[in-house]
């Protein structure tokens, strides 16, 4: 299983509280939880967890399927990124996508999805396969 990012959001947010607990980092060198709010990650991991749900059950030769799997999970980052931004949050900037789109393209790949053969198809490029709906 691919990592998630959110996992490394949420180990880098747990380093530096532990980094200031013990006087090695200045708080205000302390990043991480400025980035990554509990509320995006929790969010996050939701909304991965569900696409991680779906991808055994992917008919990994379709086009249609995968894209549309594809499709659900950018919509539900789409809403998380604009809540967040509405609260105050940064919501993802771009680190963040850089590593969602590779997360998407990993976990896929992974199931046996032939990313360049459906890029191909659409003719698009590997790295446009969530451009069609992706808002962040």
């Amino acid at each position: 299983m691919v990592a998630r990012p959110s996992d490394g959001w949420r180990d880098a947010v747990k380093h530096d509280a532990v980094e200031v607990a013990a006087g090695r980092l200045a708080a205000d060198k302390a990043y991480a939880a400025s980035l990554w709010s509990p509320w995006l990650i929790e969010r996050t991991d939701t909304a991965l967890a569900e696409f991680e749900r779906e991808i055994p059950t992917l008919d990994v030769r379709s086009d249609e399927a995968v894209l549309d799997l594809v499709r659900q999970v950018v919509l539900a980052l789409n809403e998380i990124n604009e809540v967040d931004d509405d609260n105050g949050g940064p919501g993802y900037e771009t680190g963040e996508r850089e590593e969602l789109c590779e997360y998407i393209d990993a976990s896929l790949t992974e199931a046996g999805v032939d990313l360049d053969a459906l890029a191909a198809r659409q003719n698009i490029d590997r790295s446009e396969i969530t451009d069609e709906w992706r808002m962040w």
